[in-house]
């Protein structure tokens, strides 16, 4: 493809955050540990649920692309944490550093030019990797965004 660099540097500029969007080191950056099991008032999760949720649903994504045989969690439950609170801080280092560690394999993979970004997925139901990127960088900056709002009403930010 022609311009396949350019809608290389595009996807990759969405899904970091840049522009308008949060990324997520600055979205989690200094949030106090007494706040990451804290659901604000009316609010429907809190900081870890969001954080998981995040991590779960980005590794699904990435596996769903390089796995013929993933099997996708259950939704939606699946998708969220039983608890709104970490069971320690090394549970939510744990979940910070996979989330870091799946978003540097797709961003990897998205800069690799031997990668057919518009070609469809053969194991899946005619779905690309540019869709799956595409629709993961509007699903993160969604919770992201959700985050930074939580981290404000509960005083964190």
């Amino acid at each position: 493809m022609k311009n396949d660099h350019v809608l290389r540097q595009h996807l990759l500029y969405l899904l970091q955050g840049d522009g308008a969007h949060t990324d997520f080191d600055s979205t989690l950056k200094d949030l106090p540990t007494a706040l990451r099991g804290t659901r604000a008032p009316s609010a429907a999760h809190s900081p870890w649920e969001l954080l998981e949720h995040l991590r779960i649903t980005q590794r699904d994504v990435l596996d769903s692309i390089r796995n013929a045989k993933h099997v996708s969690p259950e939704f939606p439950a699946g998708y969220w944490p039983a608890s709104p609170s970490p069971a320690s801080d090394k549970a939510w280092e744990k979940s910070a550093d996979g989330f870091r560690a799946d978003f540097k394999a797709l961003t990897e993979m998205l800069e690799d030019k031997s990668t057919d970004l518009l070609a469809p997925i053969p194991h899946s139901d005619g779905q690309t990797i540019f869709r799956k990127v595409a629709m993961l960088a509007d699903h993160n900056a969604y919770h992201l965004g959700q985050m930074v709002l939580l981290r404000r009403v509960l005083g964190g930010w």
